[in-house]
């Protein structure tokens, strides 16, 4: 059994509020950490069992699925014509009805065309920033191609394409809205920032460069809001450093240097600790305490460990203990205090999709199709392993009592029937 932590025990809190499993409206839930409540997901299915519906979806990207009153949307990358390259594609977003799969719109944001197409990784792609609903706004962001707002009917209400920079490999992390600020990390080749853009027009409000020695800039992580002794703080983890920023005008509160570049997985905050990958070459899992002042390397890392640390997938938190599984295949559960491993245990395949947690059990998905589930317990325990036979790399999403998995192919609804 996972031990509880005590209301009042912990000095430095995030403000978290629970929200419907209808509501999965952004990359790893309504708070952003990769934990559902609700009871009764599915624990087994196939590509046919338990499957309630499967919808083709037409072009590519690894955005996840968000959900918001009965309609789930992605964005993806669609070629304009049957012959095109990846130098002609319309940057879209597409909703479905998440009771029959039937695709109900699909909305050209950005057409993208000749030079501003980067070349991409192979696990990669054109559409990988998962949207933001709030309310009946949906927010999306193609990386340096530009970020939008539309209405959940389709109406495009702004765009800016004013951010430009030179992406390696493409573009990865989502935006987080702040109150009224959307706000995300732009991580390429040479040019660095963290920036917030005014909710209701896409105006930029503040641009903040980031300041790291790494000769590899490029990074990929989500920004993470935190509070810290009544001060909200943005976690933006990039090459070779991890910032607090200052949601109201974006000046940095602390700093961690560390070893480390291309960042995937986004921050986790428990216990009054962040969680940080650290990226290639050899990631390593560093837990920071978040009430220092501006160089804090030397005073606020509280412990550190290489073993089995994911390069791509975040992490999870339950209780007091954390749970992550590496790009080989390792599924691991550690002691989130201390560092201490409880277990770690090979499930095989290779792993991209972040992990989440619903009703004491954690979903892992790998890049082959297959599904791990596994008790959240100190103990290791398996409940089942599921096939849908088709690559994915996007996350999972949530609606009701379930599941929706996104292949390189379809968008599929699993519940148990």
């Amino acid at each position: 059994m996972l031990r509880h932590t005590l209301a009042g025990c912990v000095l430095l809190l995030v403000c978290n509020t629970s929200s419907p499993a209808d509501q999965w409206n952004a990359f790893r839930g309504p708070d952003g950490n990769g934990r559902a409540s609700v009871n009764g997901l599915p624990t087994e299915w196939s590509e046919t069992d338990n499957v309630v519906w499967r919808q083709a979806v037409p072009g590519q990207g690894w955005s996840s699925p968000v959900v918001n009153d009965g309609t789930i949307y992605i964005t993806a990358a669609v070629p304009t014509t049957a012959a095109s390259s990846d130098n002609e594609l319309s940057l879209q977003l597409l909703a479905f009805d998440a009771t029959t799969g039937e695709l109900l719109n699909n909305v050209e944001v950005f057409q993208q065309r000749d030079a501003a197409v980067p070349r991409i990784h192979q696990k990669n792609g054109h559409a990988s920033p998962t949207p933001l609903i709030r309310g009946n706004r949906i927010y999306v962001h193609f990386g340096h191609q530009g970020t939008a707002c539309l209405d959940t009917k389709g109406k495009v209400l702004w765009r800016n394409r004013s951010l430009t920079y030179q992406p390696v490999h493409g573009n990865g992390g989502s935006p987080i809205l702040v109150g009224d600020a959307l706000i995300f990390s732009c991580d390429g080749g040479s040019t660095t920032f963290i920036v917030a853009l005014d909710a209701e027009t896409g105006d930029v409000r503040w641009k903040t460069d980031r300041k790291t020695d790494a000769n590899k800039k490029f990074s990929f992580s989500t920004p993470t809001l935190i509070t810290v002794a009544g001060q909200q703080q943005v976690i933006s983890a990039g090459s070779n450093v991890v910032c607090a920023f200052n949601p109201v005008d974006g000046t940095e509160i602390w700093r961690l240097r560390y070893d480390g570049y291309s960042v995937i997985p986004k921050p986790v905050f428990a216990n009054g600790l962040v969680f940080v990958s650290t990226g290639y070459n050899r990631p390593s899992l560093l837990a920071i305490r978040p009430d220092g002042k501006g160089d804090v390397t030397e005073t606020h890392l509280v412990w550190q460990t290489n073993r089995s640390v994911p390069h791509t997938s975040s992490l999870l938190v339950i209780d007091e203990e954390l749970f992550m599984v590496s790009d080989n295949g390792v599924a691991s559960c550690l002691d989130a205090r201390t560092g201490t491993v409880h277990w770690s245990e090979r499930v095989g395949g290779t792993f991209s999709a972040s992990p989440f947690y619903a009703n004491g059990l954690i979903y892992l998905q790998d890049e082959d199709g297959k599904a791990t589930v596994l008790k959240a317990s100190t103990k290791y325990g398996l409940v089942s392993t599921n096939e849908i036979g088709e690559r994915t790399l996007a996350s999972y999403g949530v609606t009701g009592k379930a599941l929706l998995v996104r292949s390189d192919k379809h968008l599929y609804r699993i519940e148990a029937r």
